[in-house]
């Protein structure tokens, strides 16, 4: 299955020059059984890293543009009439995907972000009393502007806890601008990507990374960070047991990626920014990853 993995890399790093560490993070998340939280400014690549993706893989894609006015059941879809068979009949929303990219997820309102909280977590959704489940895998990328706050709402830490980490593109360096450039002569697109990966090889690679061996040092190791930040002066809200869980997944599906079977202390230390900043909430406008990397200094490395 490696060869596969090269495969989805080199196509992504086909659209996507130069964020081979984004890259590698979003195939953290994908294989690890999560999602992806992308923040960054407008423009440097989130949509199209998240299209680039779908579009790799041999599933159904769906995008969703969020905005003030979207409402539930245009995420999860609803029961119309129908006169000529005198019942309803559900219409499906875009949930219903194999990848679901959720664009400018903080211009939803909060009762829409809401719709989202069950099929992310439980992969089904319900409507009307009755549940459906999602098509396997399920994989939402979610992308948000962190800087412009006009007309958008924050996402709750329920809706963040979601989200197995959390990630920034940032500008390109300026070879790396030149390349865009140079590519965009050549004119590769998204739309010209070839599927290298199907759903069930995605099953199998999630299969694998679970069998990723940790052991209990690491474990423990990674149980005291979380806890830590419940205990810590400098946060408000810590790290919840989803967290703990996810940072496990998360170093499991790095090591895989790597090349091992077995994970070690600096698979965690690399993940950690990523998996924990967005679940807690510091205290006094402190800077959320300041705090984990003050973290990780402090706890002792098994």
């Amino acid at each position: 299955m490696r060869e596969k993995i090269d495969a989805l890399t080199q196509n992504l790093n086909r659209t996507i020059v130069g964020k081979h560490e984004a890259i590698r993070l979003v195939l953290v998340a994908l294989l690890g059984g999560g999602h992806a939280l992308l923040e960054d400014v407008p423009g440097v690549g989130k949509t199209l890293l998240a299209k680039s993706l779908a579009r790799s893989l041999d599933g159904k894609f769906q995008r969703l543009q969020c905005t003030p006015d979207l409402l539930p059941t245009d995420i999860t879809g609803t029961n119309i009439w129908s006169p000529k068979s005198g019942e309803f009949t559900f219409l499906p929303g875009p949930v219903f995907a194999n990848v679901l990219l959720a664009d400018e997820i903080n211009r939803a309102t909060p009762r829409t972000q809401s719709a989202l909280l069950e099929v992310m977590e439980e992969h089904q959704v319900t409507v009307d009393g009755v549940s459906r489940p999602v098509p396997q895998p399920f994989f939402v990328i979610a992308t948000q502007n962190p800087i412009e706050y006009q007309g958008t709402f924050p996402l709750p830490e329920a809706q963040m806890d979601r989200f197995m980490l959390s990630l920034s593109l940032g500008y390109p360096s300026a070879d790396e601008e030149l390349e865009m450039l140079q590519n965009l002569q050549q004119g590769i697109k998204v739309d010209e990507l070839q599927p290298c990966m199907t759903l069930e090889e995605v099953a199998q690679l999630r299969h694998l990374c679970s069998k990723v061996q940790v052991e209990t040092s690491l474990q423990q190791y990674i149980l005291e960070l979380v806890r830590t930040t419940r205990q810590d002066e400098e946060i408000t809200l810590g790290v919840s047991p989803r967290g703990t869980v996810a940072l496990q997944k998360a170093t499991q599906a790095l090591a895989f990626l790597l090349g091992r079977d077995y994970a070690i202390p600096d698979d965690v230390k690399f993940l950690a920014p990523h998996v924990l900043c967005h679940r807690l909430i510091p205290r006094g406008g402190r800077n959320a990853r300041s705090v984990v990397e003050r973290l990780l200094r402090a706890v002792p490395i098994p």
